[in-house]
């Protein structure tokens, strides 16, 4: 599809968006939203006709690009057959996306529960928990984001959580393994594994054992900055959660489906968990769809028991018939297999040798189509290029390389000091070298602000 300048529509666009929608983790005043015409692929456009690259993804789930064929087929599909039926019923759609990621999740996580979105899977798949465990605590780490309702934003370790914390989620943070930044005063990354688990366990035995329901942790935490855990940990809080009866609940919302060159982040590291929730790229964020992958042990629980929960649009067709669609192109398709090969073969060393020749990229880490570039302002200190949650003009070095990027026709995804490279994971090889290029622009725009 070729854009097509059209000025005044995205002028009454832009004017109904200011006057009437409220945007999400904004101060509502001073956001400028970009009005889009449409989008293909890996691309969208603008009404002036300025195309853009999407290396964020949207919010990192069009995981097939946008406006896939087959997908929007299917939609419309089942649109024409059963726009919607209740959740108490079984439908074709949602019996059929069921059973395909249940053939996909590790181990015997076959039981799936459908939610809308990642922030109520992670709602859900904490309530399971602690009605499984009988106990009222959850365990989860600082550098992270698991959603924005009540609860998934307690877990949350991040800045975006303080606002809303409150003393009686019985929530307690800890500190996962992060090298670079390491909390541990750690040298390699086996003291970094070995110093993690045992502030771990060291942080359960003093919340009490008994009390602690489940420890949850993104498998590879996405928005808090693409931290790979090292070998053996997450094996370690396995055995952990298995000493002390605790539910393990992985998040592969944002890191599933393709995301990490497998199906699921956990494949990476031959972890299975007894909950795992999933959204975005299981059907690439075509219609709001999420869930709760769930083991054997917990669904049985609420065999002869009711589970005190539901949504009204649980599984809605539309949105199963859109992840049918989605995990039957990826499979046909060979996109996990493409994200993990151009993952190694093109994003690795082209980030690693940009690395090498900016002085504002500190570190470089990720997998498949999930990697980070820690930008900073002294190599050798690694002082971030901004500081922790900075806004306004204490912000002006990560807002001035953005500028710099979309200027290029590059759409990144920007957190904090971070810039991440998170493209579509069936983006050509081609398209990845041009927003690499664009990216090594941008950096030279960042390098500026090093010391």
């Amino acid at each position: 599809m070729t854009p097509q300048p059209n000025p005044q529509a995205g002028a009454a666009v832009k004017a109904a968006d200011r006057a009437h929608v409220f945007h999400s983790w904004s101060a509502q005043e001073l956001i400028d939203p970009l009005a889009v015409a449409g989008a293909e692929g890996s691309y969208f456009w603008d009404y002036e006709g300025k195309r853009y690259l999407d290396f964020s993804s949207g919010l990192v789930y069009t995981n097939i690009g946008y406006q896939h064929p087959e997908v929007v087929a299917a939609i419309q599909e089942q649109a024409a057959r059963m726009t919607t039926f209740a959740p108490a019923f079984a439908v074709e759609a949602r019996s059929e996306a069921a059973r395909l990621i249940a053939e996909r999740t590790p181990g015997d996580l076959d039981k799936i529960f459908f939610t809308n979105g990642g922030a109520d899977a992670v709602e859900h798949a904490l309530r399971m928990a602690r009605l499984h465990t009988g106990r009222p605590k959850v365990l989860s780490a600082y550098r992270s984001y698991h959603g924005g309702t009540q609860q998934a934003v307690n877990v949350t370790g991040d800045p975006r959580r303080w606002a809303s914390d409150s003393g009686t989620a019985g929530v307690v943070h800890f500190w996962a393994p992060f090298l670079y930044r390491s909390r541990f005063y750690a040298e390699t990354e086996e003291q970094e594994c070995a110093r993690a688990l045992e502030h771990l366990e060291t942080t359960i035995a003093f919340e009490g054992p008994g009390t602690i329901a489940a420890i949850i942790l993104e498998t590879i935490p996405g928005t808090a900055g693409i931290m790979m855990p090292p070998a053996g940990y997450l094996a370690g809080v396995r055995e952990i959660c298995d000493k002390y009866g605790i539910v393990f609940v992985l998040d592969e919302v944002m890191a599933g489906f393709g995301r990490t060159g497998t199906w699921f982040a956990a494949d990476l590291y031959d972890v299975v968990p007894d909950l795992m929730t999933f959204a975005k790229g299981v059907n690439s964020g075509y219609v709001p769809l999420g869930g709760v992958a769930i083991s054997g042990e917990i669904a049985a629980t609420f065999a002869e028991r009711p589970y005190p929960g539901g949504l009204t649009y649980s599984g809605h067709p539309l949105a199963c018939a859109a992840a049918v669609a989605t995990i039957n192109v990826m499979a046909r398709e060979g996109v996990v297999e493409h994200a993990a090969r151009l993952g190694t073969e093109v994003v690795e060393p082209a980030l690693r040798e940009l690395a090498e020749r900016h002085p504002s990229v500190g570190e470089v880490r990720g997998t498949g189509m999930f990697w980070a570039l820690e930008l900073v302002r002294n190599r050798e200190t690694r002082q971030p290029l901004v500081p922790y949650n900075a806004t306004g003009q204490a912000a002006a070095p990560m807002s001035a390389f953005a500028a710099s990027a979309k200027a290029h026709g590059l759409w990144p995804f920007v957190n904090m000091n971070r810039t991440h490279v998170v493209p579509p994971c069936n983006i050509t090889e081609a398209e990845l070298k041009e927003g690499l290029a664009a990216l090594d622009t941008a950096l030279s725009v960042a390098d500026e602000y090093t010391q």
